[in-house]
């Protein structure tokens, strides 16, 4: 069953989750927000697990290249500079 509500953002950027949303939610849980083209997805997270956040920090630095690169501020360099510089990692 899909349960449906409109909410708004305030001026700092605040949502309110609408009652009938809540759940089992309660104050001071985290939830992870993920924005992708125009959706937003809320997840509560329950115990976040190490690898969970690698994969999230993974995830994130991988956007933040990719951006980088679609702006013209990429890098470049020989093959074998390349992989001297992956060892290195």
């Amino acid at each position: 069953m899909v349960n449906m509500s409109v909410t708004k953002i305030s001026s700092k950027g605040q949502i309110v989750i609408p009652s009938n949303m809540r759940g089992d939610l309660k104050e001071g849980d985290e939830l992870l927000i993920i924005k992708d083209e125009g959706r937003l997805i809320l997840k509560k997270v329950d115990n976040m697990t190490e690898e969970m956040k690698e994969d999230l920090e993974f995830a994130r630095r991988t956007e933040e290249a990719y951006n980088k690169i679609e702006a013209g501020e990429g890098i470049k360099m020989d093959f074998d500079d390349f992989i001297a510089e992956i060892k290195k990692w």
